[in-house]
């Protein structure tokens, strides 16, 4: 699977301008946009409900740099397949029952990436209503375009219920005791099992058409 540095590459090499754009859109609007604000969500979340270790390790910020893993935005840029730098939480420093607030914290994330698509979608919709055709325009659309659907594919693939994914966190606080056990001791495993999901294509099948179906609901299209 080519990520979008491996497109602006061949893109580059074939002088195809569509290419080129839609990689650097992409490469800027997930890793620029779309993971600092999906970390941020986790920490602010984190913050208000008692838990200060990611405000003092500055992790409330929008800055990108604050937040994108080296190795994970690298694999991204090379595979579309990539990671964040996790924002810590503890906790038993959170007000109420520990795994629900856990789950809450985590839920931020997704929810702020479905958000953001909504913002993104009602912008295009409006571009499209108000604005003449032209150039800038076209580029403008394209660029919400992308926009909904990247924050769309991010939060639907962070919902899924393999640790360290916050999905794992939803089901590890409905489970029972037991069950949250044995979430907790397959999360040792939970990069081999995505890294197999993408590998085997079992991952796009899962959320590719769910993002899908929601882009164009929210695009009108």
């Amino acid at each position: 699977m080519n990520g979008p540095l491996i497109s602006l590459i061949n893109g580059l090499a074939s002088s195809d301008l569509a290419s080129i754009l839609s990689a650097l859109i992409i490469l800027v609007l997930l890793l620029g946009v779309a993971f600092p604000v999906h970390e941020l969500a986790h920490a602010v979340t984190a913050r208000y409900l008692g838990d200060d270790t990611s405000e003092r390790l500055g992790r409330i910020t929008l800055n990108p740099l604050a937040h994108l893993d080296l190795w994970g935005s690298l694999l991204f840029a090379l595979t579309g397949f990539g990671w964040a730098k996790p924002v810590p939480v503890n906790p038993y420093l959170l007000r109420g029952d520990p795994r629900w607030s856990f789950a809450f914290v985590a839920l931020a994330g997704p929810l702020s990436n479905l958000l953001l698509a909504a913002l993104f979608a009602l912008s295009f919709r409006l571009l499209d209503a108000t604005a003449e055709p032209g150039l800038f325009v076209d580029i403008v659309r394209i660029v919400l375009f992308i926009a909904v659907q990247l924050n769309i594919l991010l939060a639907l693939f962070n919902l899924i219920p393999v640790p360290p994914l916050d999905g794992s966190r939803l089901l590890a606080a409905l489970l029972p005791a037991q069950g949250e056990m044995w979430m907790n001791q397959l999360e040792h495993y939970g990069f081999l099992i995505l890294f197999a999901l993408v590998a085997t294509g079992l991952l796009g099948q899962l959320i590719a058409e769910p993002a899908s179906s929601l882009s164009r609901a929210m695009l009108g299209l």
